[in-house]
């Protein structure tokens, strides 16, 4: 974003504003920066030699490719929370450096995060038939070309959970669904089995431990990168929160009913976007009773989950 999207980059000690994306924003140690900068290398290049990275979740909110306005109160420290909580619940290595001190201005929605060698993967996990996956299953019987069982309807648990990777595309292009034959091709036999095998096992564990709270999680994706010096197979960005992942009230799913598949994160924007705008031009500005409702979702979330 560096991308189109204007953003007041922070002046905190010790980091300088490296890249935006839509909703999160990148710093690098000032030294580093400062060598990018005299060599007259964009500012962005510097994140490839920084050992570690500073990465502030912020409050902005995108749908559709769209960056909105206004903000979600409290989304970027809510969704660091969650990712935090999660990170500790995993028996896998992440990128997360608890050595690092975080800037003060930014503590509760910001990690430092060990510099790795990042996968072009994707790696999708789908517990339940729901969104996209639906809508191909409606008219093929797959998803992402699995075949599944007849007679499935929407929003039901899938016989086990599906991996379905994609590929990441350079910003500014969608990711594409691939096989998982495909990202053998990409990593190698051996990562992409590694990478397939520990998405579903962090996947059961994580529903083990929402379903216990009331919570089903439906589907999800995690990024891995190794270690640059062990080459251990390590968990990165963001993980299981709202904007990840889609999850349900257990409660409201066993009813049935309108709200059985009302999910904890930006759907309500979504909708809201869907039935007041076109698609055309510029976004209109958010309704603050959207913003409220959708801040409310986040909060529950982490409420249920981490209570």
């Amino acid at each position: 974003m560096s991308t189109g999207h204007a953003v007041d980059a922070l002046h905190l000690s010790g980091w300088a504003h490296a890249y935006s994306g839509k909703v999160r924003d990148l710093y690098v140690p000032a030294d580093v920066a400062e060598a990018t900068d005299a060599e007259g290398a964009p500012r962005a290049s510097a994140l490839a030699r920084a050992d570690r990275v500073l990465m502030v979740a912020s409050n902005r909110v995108s749908a559709f490719d769209h960056v909105l306005e206004p903000e979600i109160p409290a989304k970027g420290a809510l969704l660091t929370q969650l990712s935090r909580w999660w990170f500790a619940q995993l028996p896998i290595a992440n990128h997360i450096d608890p050595t690092a001190e975080v800037p003060a201005e930014v503590a509760d929605r910001a990690v430092v995060a060990r510099r790795l060698d990042m996968y072009p993967v994707e790696c999708v996990v789908r517990g339940y038939l729901v969104g996209s996956g639906w809508a191909e299953y409606r008219e093929h019987g797959t998803v992402c070309g699995i075949a599944l069982p007849a007679g499935l309807a929407n929003g039901d648990r899938l016989p086990e959970p599906i991996y379905t990777p994609a590929w990441k595309a350079p910003y500014g292009e969608h990711d594409e669904n691939i096989t998982f034959e495909r990202s053998v091709e990409l990593v190698g036999a051996d990562v992409a089995t590694a990478l397939r095998d520990a998405s579903l096992a962090i996947f059961t564990q994580a529903s083990v431990v929402a379903e216990s709270r009331g919570v089903i999680l439906a589907d999800t994706k995690f990024e891995f990168g190794a270690d640059p010096e062990t080459g251990e197979l390590t968990l990165a960005d963001e993980v299981l929160t709202s904007d990840s992942s889609r999850y349900w009230d257990a409660a409201a799913y066993a009813a049935g009913g309108p709200d059985r598949l009302a999910s904890f994160d930006k759907q309500i924007v979504r909708d809201w976007l869907s039935a007041n705008w076109d698609g055309q031009g510029v976004p209109p500005r958010l309704p603050a009773e959207i913003v409220e409702q959708t801040a409310a979702r986040y909060r529950e979330l982490i409420e249920r989950l981490t209570a």
